[in-house]
């Protein structure tokens, strides 16, 4: 089941116009700095460091992704899980099938993640040839002043890319979780999105620091951390536990509605 997601995933128009859009973003911040070089510290994370390596590039995409692009390819991928079976008329035929519930609700959100692990990766790759090849591969210095070495820049940057994207798998267990509870999928989406937005307006808020640690967004720029010397791993270790508690919380809450659901449609 899980390969037939995938294939299915591979045929619809909507999964290369994320491709599209996630490969798009670092193009476009390398050729916005070939005709305008930013000050040390303007723009996102790494942004006025493309110039010094086009290493840079990939990890300033990763930082402009995260706080919207991700969140809604994430939401897309999961809203339509379940709700785009029942919309489809299609999801009564899949649970008559000697599958499972809980492996259909299983093998939907993995194939989810695994598309958004893919995009992640595909926006690094493009990412890195891009700025590689408008500003050279030079050696890539830690926000600490050291130098990392070809191995170390390439392992550092698939672990941020692999954060990056278990920073969204938390809001993947929301989407389907939502999308079990509607046969909307636009609805599920928004919904998703929506728990997203609210998430950061919160973080943004300076009174409501108190709930700030339990905000599945507070912690998803600490991939940062990655390229300090040492490492800074308490950031990532705590936004990794939030990730981990939403995905029981809401993935556990679906496979426990969706097997006693009277499934119609």
């Amino acid at each position: 089941m899980y390969r037939v997601e995938l294939a299915k995933a591979a045929r619809r128009w909507r999964t290369w116009m994320l491709a599209f859009v996630l490969g798009a973003i670092p193009s476009l911040i390398v050729v916005g700095l070939v005709f305008s070089r930013p000050h040390q510290g303007e723009g996102p994370p790494f942004f006025s460091l493309i110039a010094s390596s086009g290493l840079f590039a990939p990890l300033t995409a990763l930082a402009v992704l995260q706080p919207f692009f991700l969140p809604l390819t994430a939401s897309l991928l999961a809203g339509d899980t379940i709700a785009g079976e029942a919309s489809a008329g299609t999801l009564r035929y899949l649970v008559a099938r000697p599958v499972g519930r809980r492996r259909l609700i299983a093998h939907k959100y993995l194939a989810a993640m695994t598309l958004v692990a893919l995009g992640v990766l595909w926006a690094v790759v493009v990412g890195s040839i891009a700025g590689g090849s408008a500003f050279g591969f030079g050696p890539l210095p830690t926000l600490s002043g050291t130098v990392l070495t070809t191995a170390g820049t390439i392992v550092r940057m698939l672990a941020a890319a692999a954060y990056v994207t278990a920073g969204v798998a938390g809001l993947a267990a929301i989407g389907v979780f939502v999308s079990v509870l509607t046969e909307s999928s636009p609805g599920a989406t928004v919904a998703t999105v929506i728990f997203a937005i609210v998430s950061q307006i919160l973080d943004a808020l300076s009174s409501l620091r108190v709930i700030h640690p339990y905000l599945l967004s507070h912690d998803w720029q600490k991939f940062t951390d990655l390229f300090r010397d040492p490492i800074s791993w308490t950031g990532m270790r705590h936004g990794l536990i939030v990730d981990v508690c939403y995905i029981v919380i809401f993935l556990g809450a679906a496979l426990t509605i969706f097997t006693r659901k009277d499934v119609t449609t």
